[in-house]
């Protein structure tokens, strides 16, 4: 899986701000490589979040290992469930297969963002 231009980190970090906007909620997102499992990674850069983390919304993109992490904070899950999450990986994982890593990224935070409001 390819990883984003410098162009494209700036755009998803203003798609982003935009989500955090929208919804008082706080989006973050990582690309690049799990280490160690992946829901295990992902879940300790939520954690490593901090004071914020039970208000954050976390994508964790593996580009090493082709994969897909989405974590929610306690306060986002009330109003992101685990199912939209699953729904949302798999719109984006469709957008990956292709090469799409900008699309599926900015396509899943808007979609977050949108169950979210």
């Amino acid at each position: 899986m390819a990883t984003l231009s410098t162009l494209q980190a700036v755009d998803i970090r203003t798609v982003v701000r935009a989500a955090d906007s929208r919804t008082g909620l706080h989006f973050a997102v990582y690309t690049g490589p799990a280490r160690g499992p992946r829901r295990h990674f992902a879940e300790r850069l939520h954690a490593a979040l901090g004071e914020i983390a039970p208000h954050a919304v976390l994508i964790m993109v593996d580009t090493a290992g082709r994969g897909l992490e989405i974590v929610t904070g306690a306060e986002a899950r009330q109003r992101v469930s685990d199912g939209d999450c699953r729904l949302v990986a798999m719109s984006m994982a469709t957008r990956f297969s292709v090469g799409d890593l900008m699309g599926g990224l900015a396509g899943g935070i808007g979609a977050l963002a949108e169950r979210a409001r």
